[in-house]
């Protein structure tokens, strides 16, 4: 069986992105962004969503032409060349190999700290076999995450919002520098990425050229709601010093809002919500290993798919396997500002990959702003992100080389 089987709709499309978006940037993502900015994340939000929406399009333009998985990686190749199409294969790997581990270790930090990387390790086994079983099942199992994940949500800001301990002041924007807003926008930008995983499902909705733009402008709407709700409950009652330093900082919240009583059923709204995006990134990852097998930048055994599930059985187990090493041994803050580069990048290639759709100003306005706006933000990243993402990007450069010299 060469192609994969095209059983989702647009639902299921949408449900795939929010499970990967909102698991990520709710429970993980502002306590760093709060570090950087302050009460700044704010503006942060908006222009980590502003990038996003311009890579939305561009991807979604590009996935109406090229309804096949591997995503910017396809893209790429077919539009830049080669070495591009290689290069946002790579970043799109390992970046979101990165994001895997930590979606895998917020799920231990919330259910059992002391035995955090243990039960990382578990979920990306328990995963990977429920994608090993076939994607229509996951699609499944991540509506159901997505659904307990915004009733939980709903909860805490509800009761951050009645409590009377929310405070309008501790919203001050008077202090954020422009550095650090960047900086925040940079790190928040990694909750935004789970739409990608719509778009290396090419091969494998119904009527793509019409289901994945729909999907992406959708899953990407309902996130950047939820997250400015998110972010003004969590600022109110916290304040941008309690959030930098929280660990959990929605439990952190709905403590602060005298509602000790919620916060079990948010660290286990957490731990889930982590688990729908864990699910959904392995699934992309696995698709997009696929491709690059197919075209023989990755062992070729990858690319085979099971004649009975219909998924790219091999490249979903050898990615498991990487994770699952990665959660043993992974912090996860540096974990998302690694995996925040590699995307960047990623996204960077599909937008200058979209540009040449069209000879048109009008038209390739959106994608220029998208190339700028992933740049940008890939270099005001903590030094850290940045030096290891560019030891990477250099890696993978040099392993192409030397193939092509082969």
């Amino acid at each position: 069986m060469d192609g994969l089987r095209r059983r989702l709709g647009t639902a299921d499309a949408v449900v795939v992105g929010l499970g990967s978006m909102l698991g990520a940037g709710v429970f993980v993502v502002f306590a760093p962004a709060a570090a950087a900015a302050g009460s700044g994340l704010l503006i942060g939000l908006a222009v980590a969503a502003a990038v996003a929406y311009c890579n939305a399009a561009s991807s979604a333009r590009l996935a109406a032409r090229y309804p096949l998985s591997g995503g910017s990686y396809v893209y790429g190749r077919e539009r830049l060349g080669e070495f591009w199409g290689y290069l946002a294969g790579w970043s799109f790997v390992v970046g979101k190999t990165a994001s895997c581990a930590a979606m895998a270790l917020t799920v231990g930090l919330y259910l059992w700290p002391a035995g955090a990387h243990a039960i990382a390790v578990a979920a990306v086994v328990a995963l990977t076999a429920v994608n090993y079983r076939g994607v229509q099942k996951s699609a499944r199992l991540t509506r159901v995450i997505v659904a307990v994940t915004l009733a939980v949500l709903a909860a805490a800001v509800t009761a951050v919002a009645v409590s009377g301990r929310a405070e309008p002041a501790r919203l001050d924007l008077t202090g954020a520098g422009v550095p650090g807003v960047l900086q925040a926008a940079g790190l928040l930008f990694f909750a935004f990425a789970g739409y990608a995983r719509i778009a290396t499902l090419g091969e494998e909705v119904r009527d793509p050229a019409r289901t994945i733009p729909r999907a992406v402008r959708l899953s990407l709407g309902i996130t950047l709601a939820v997250y400015a709700v998110t972010a003004l409950a969590l600022l109110s009652v916290l304040g941008p010093e309690r959030l930098a330093g929280a660990a959990a900082p929605l439990a952190a919240a709905v403590s602060a809002a005298g509602a000790p009583w919620l916060e079990p059923a948010v660290r286990a709204g957490a731990a889930l919500a982590a688990l729908g995006a864990l699910l959904s990134l392995i699934l992309g990852v696995s698709r997009t290993t696929l491709a690059m097998a197919r075209d023989r930048h990755l062992p070729v055994t990858l690319s085979a798919v099971h004649p009975r599930f219909g998924v790219p059985h091999r490249a979903e187990v050898a990615v498991g396997v990487v994770v699952a090493t990665l959660a043993a041994v992974a912090d996860v803050r540096a974990a998302i500002g690694f995996s925040s580069f590699a995307v960047l990048v990623y996204y960077g290639i599909a937008n200058a990959s979209a540009w040449t759709l069209d000879s048109s100003a009008a038209r390739r306005a959106v994608p220029a702003i998208g190339v700028a706006g992933c740049l940008l933000l890939a270099i005001s990243l903590p030094a850290g992100s940045l030096l290891s993402g560019l030891a990477v990007l250099a890696a993978g450069a040099a392993i192409y080389a030397v193939r092509r010299a082969r």
